[in-house]
């Protein structure tokens, strides 16, 4: 495993850490560190990113394995706020919604042996989802970013539904009629 994949891995393995810190954590100290390692987790996608371009180290496994740790520590970070109140079901709805529809895509993909890496749509929406999850996280210990936290959840779920639009019109051809 090269050093872009272990990366990617240390998110994965975060994931847990930062579910636990948030539903687990005495407040401010738990949101707080569940903040941090949020943020250190999020951080490291676009670090894994960096190195895998400098050093040559693009493989199928980090083209797979990197979309996935985002959308398991998203998904993670939305079933918590949810279940905390903190995050409309329905933004919670229709975030794991895409995410499930455009894995499932990726998942058919790969059985004809094609790898669809993320495009730029699908990066700013992950830059918005995490952006929206720091504030909303940041909310619980500082109050004035509660509000702009909310609001940038409904804007990340409005990204959120045309990101997953384009990338399944743009791609729909790699996948023919077994979709």
């Amino acid at each position: 495993m090269n050093l872009a994949n272990k990366i990617t891995t240390v998110r994965v393995l975060l994931i847990p850490v930062f579910a636990v810190l948030l539903l687990q954590g005495s407040p401010p100290a738990g949101p707080l560190w569940a903040t941090g390692c949020f943020l250190l987790a999020s951080s490291t996608d676009k670090l894994d990113g960096v190195v895998a371009r400098k050093y040559n180290m693009i493989t199928t496994f980090g083209k797979f394995l990197d979309p996935l740790a985002d959308k398991l520590l998203l998904t993670s970070a939305i079933l918590c706020l949810t279940h905390l109140r903190l995050c409309s079901p329905y933004i919670g709805i229709v975030i794991l919604s895409r995410e499930l529809i455009v894995t499932s895509f990726r998942i058919v993909a790969m059985g004809k042996n094609v790898v669809l890496a993320a495009d730029g749509w699908g990066k700013a929406k992950t830059f918005v989802q995490n952006l929206s999850v720091a504030l909303v996280l940041g909310g619980m210990v500082f109050e004035p970013l509660a509000r702009p936290g909310q609001w940038s959840l409904w804007l990340a779920a409005a990204l959120t539904v045309y990101s997953g639009w384009h990338y399944l019109y743009a791609n729909w051809s790699c996948i023919g009629d077994d979709w």
